[in-house]
């Protein structure tokens, strides 16, 4: 039997046709000019280019924008216990120059102090907060207290101004345990949404 032969087929483009030609620069793939500043559209979308959408400004009350502008570090338990201990020194230097060893106003920076330590340390150890801030008030009274003579003059003086301002001393670590007890329930809250299958 005769056998009818199959010519392969030819992959490419046919005899009398051209190829489309790449578009010109200066011009999109539909031969349109584009004008400065605006990439070409992709054809067979109307020629529609998408626009970003527009910057979400920071919400929130003046004193909240400003936190989030602040630098946001995250200290481990260590070294949130050593920048609460050496900022409390320091300011209790200040409040002995500029305050005359006032403990009222030293108190007050204490407070501002816990409550900033609370917002850097990282969220591993959060727990830490509220206890690095009473050991940072004991070692801020140092040059503060108005101390007697010799090591038993120096311990009576500590030993009284942590009576007198016990008050201050709860509220440090009171504000210092608040905060993390809300980072650490955001830290909670977000985990099963991050945890859930993409549907």
């Amino acid at each position: 039997m005769e056998q009818h032969r199959t010519r392969p087929r030819q992959h490419g483009p046919r005899r009398g046709t051209t190829p489309p030609l790449p578009p010109q620069a200066g011009r999109d793939a539909d031969g349109r000019p584009v004008r400065p500043g605006r990439t070409a559209a992709p054809a067979g979308r109307g020629g529609a280019v998408p626009r970003r959408p527009p910057a979400v400004r920071p919400s929130g009350p003046p004193l909240v924008r400003a936190l989030r502008r602040m630098p946001n570090p995250r200290l481990t338990g260590l070294g949130g216990g050593l920048f609460c201990g050496t900022l409390m020194f320091l300011l209790g230097w200040v409040d002995a120059l500029l305050f005359g060893s006032s403990l009222t106003a030293y108190s007050v920076l204490f407070v501002l102090a816990s409550a900033l330590t609370a917002f850097w340390i990282r969220q591993g150890d959060l727990l830490t907060a509220p206890v690095i801030v009473p050991i940072a008030f004991t070692v801020g009274l140092l040059p503060v207290i108005d101390s007697g003579t010799g090591l038993g003059g120096h311990l009576m003086g500590l030993f009284t101004a942590l009576a007198t301002q016990a008050g201050w001393l709860y509220t440090g670590a009171l504000v210092a345990g608040v905060i993390a007890a809300v980072r650490k329930i955001r830290l909670l809250s977000r985990r099963p949404a991050r945890d859930r299958p993409p549907v």
